[in-house]
């Protein structure tokens, strides 16, 4: 399915957005054991997730919707098989002007360290959310079924922070999410992290068990804190490096609450540098050097699974960025 891009800018523009509309291409899709069973309504929703269901209801009310060769209802059944006619539809999104230039292709691509038939594996920049959500005009997951409008499956295998950089990986099929979400479950898979923290470590491994509780949410944000009555969790810390005022920490976190490592690091008295939730704003404030941008300094470095398809384990790197290299070489 090939795209046609349209800038178009109205008074949304003069606010810091453009709005971008991407027009398809008529196009056809032969229904496989991914979309067997569902019904036509629901399965132009989730694949254009962009555009209202009004407008997507209309289009099969009119006939526009065309299933080998002829009109359907909404209720319809897809069958193995089935060739779907896809007219040239309209998806406008709004976009931050600080945020355009990272949807362009060719920088976005630039970002997979990772892909085969079944998964993708990029390294997510930091202050871009992974999904959209109230207030969020940009986020990873929305941009790549944009940009690969062939790609008939693309959902988030896990999550990470807004602000975190690093590994994100996205499954391609249906049958690798539920293979990876298993495997998370098993804890099979693991993960690594590199952190950026107040105060010199004086440990070289620190296990932390306590376990994390979910409480009221505050100005709209979740808050996640040590309490004996929350879920189990555990994260392993590695002191990598150290003077006297940070350190420089390896983390693996063996279970996957929300803000684990970011808790559990503030629990040690070792919060994560510039993290603006569960860290002490007072020491960032003394952090005065103009080549650090003030964002969440934790990165997702690595990751090893077993492969579904290959049967043999596999490790991916993400590179840091810029802006954490640049802290490492003016905090050491």
């Amino acid at each position: 399915m090939k795209l046609y891009k349209v800038l178009k800018i109205n008074l949304k523009s003069l606010l810091g957005y453009f709005m971008v509309s991407i027009i398809t291409k008529l196009s056809f899709i032969t229904v496989n054991k991914i979309f067997f069973k569902q019904r036509i309504d629901n399965f132009l929703i989730k694949k254009f997730k962009k555009i209202p269901k009004s407008k997507l209801y209309k289009i099969i009310r009119k006939g526009y919707i065309r299933i080998n060769k002829k009109r359907v209802q909404a209720k319809y059944k897809l069958k193995l098989g089935d060739l779907i006619r896809i007219p040239p539809l309209k998806i406008n999104s709004n976009i931050k002007k600080k945020n355009l230039n990272i949807k362009n292709k060719k920088i976005l691509l630039k970002k997979i360290l990772y892909e085969d038939k079944i998964l993708l594996i990029i390294n997510k920049p930091a202050g871009i959310s992974v999904h959209g959500g109230s207030g969020i005009n940009f986020n990873i997951i929305d941009s790549l079924r944009i940009l690969r409008p062939h790609e008939k499956y693309l959902e988030l295998i896990h999550r990470l922070d807004r602000y975190t950089s690093g590994i994100l990986m996205i499954a391609k099929k249906r049958s690798s999410l539920r293979y990876f979400h298993k495997e998370f479950r098993k804890h099979c898979i693991q993960k690594k992290y590199l952190a950026l923290v107040h105060r010199k470590c004086l440990f070289q491994k620190k296990i932390v068990d306590s376990p994390l509780l979910k409480i009221n949410v505050v100005n709209k944000k979740k808050m996640v804190s040590v309490n004996k009555i929350g879920k189990k969790s555990k994260t392993i810390f590695y002191t990598k490096k150290r003077n006297l005022l940070y350190s420089l920490v390896s983390i693996i976190p063996y279970t996957g609450r929300t803000h684990q490592i970011r808790v559990h690091a503030a629990f040690l008295k070792h919060p994560i540098i510039f993290d603006n939730r569960y860290g002490n704003n007072n020491l960032d404030k003394k952090i005065q050097t103009k080549k650090i941008n003030k964002i969440l300094l934790l990165h997702a470095e690595k990751i090893t699974f077993v492969h579904p398809i290959l049967k043999k384990k596999i490790t991916i790197c993400a590179p840091l960025q810029k802006n954490f290299k640049n802290a490492i070489k003016h905090l050491f």
